[in-house]
């Protein structure tokens, strides 16, 4: 097949790709644009949710309610954002699925969903976790404490965003196992790397004492083992059907 031939082949293919990433992208504009403008109550929420009582929250810059208004809207983008991502992820891979195939992805779509929202949810329960340490320290040493609050919001938003998206892992790779991509025999063997994956991405995250790192880690290590268990039990069903 010469080049001319492969690009006839796959333009459509591209031309419909470039389609959906500009209507999600429309998407995330227009939901992050309500996000800009409301960014003081989404703050406030925020704030209010992580019961920091005791603790002064500041601004450090004249301007930097642009920041936190900068980061409300990429919040309320993503968080828009994924149901539609998903939707035009499953219309664009439809046709190239058999039917239990695309049954199967249908039925992932709400666990996925429940998976994000919990690895947010424990993301800034984390992030909760390490301020009360914060607090705790201070009050200890008779100092005072002090937030910018522009700094505690973007620590609190890439954490339970980051959690979220790592806790979908184990779709993901029940997927490839399924469609034999990958072999489960060759993916019980990668749990050492699996653990240590994990423990580093947990230190790339915004929280930086040792604790709270080992704390990130240990949903992503239970996940992968009862990922390992649920594809076991699949394949198991699978042989004596």
């Amino acid at each position: 097949m010469t080049a001319e031939e492969s690009i006839n082949k796959y333009f459509p293919y591209l031309l419909e790709i470039r389609k959906r990433l500009l209507i999600t992208v429309s998407v995330m504009l227009v939901s992050g644009f309500l996000g800009f403008f409301y960014y003081d109550r989404i703050v406030a929420a925020m704030v209010k949710m992580l019961s920091l009582d005791g603790i002064n929250i500041v601004f450090t810059s004249p301007f930097q309610y642009v920041e936190l208004a900068i980061s409300s809207a990429l919040l309320i983008g993503l968080i828009s954002a994924i149901p539609f991502i998903i939707w035009q992820l499953l219309s664009f891979l439809k046709p190239a699925l058999k039917n239990p195939e695309y049954r199967l992805v249908i039925m992932m779509l709400p666990l996925g969903l429940l998976l994000f929202a919990a690895g947010f949810a424990f993301g800034v329960l984390m992030m909760k976790y390490v301020v009360m340490i914060f607090q705790q320290n201070a009050n200890k040493l008779n100092i005072g404490n002090y937030l910018d609050v522009s700094a505690l919001l973007s620590a609190i938003i890439t954490t339970s965003s980051l959690m979220g998206l790592a806790f979908q892992f184990p779709l993901v790779l029940t997927a490839l196992v399924h469609f034999q991509v990958i072999k489960y025999s060759w993916l019980a063997r990668q749990r050492p790397w699996a653990y240590l994956s994990s423990f580093i991405f947990s230190i790339l995250l915004p929280p930086t004492d040792i604790l709270s790192d080992l704390l990130l880690t240990l949903p992503l290590v239970i996940l992968f083992e009862l990922t390992l268990i649920l594809n076991r039990l699949l394949l198991k069903g699978h042989q004596r059907g």
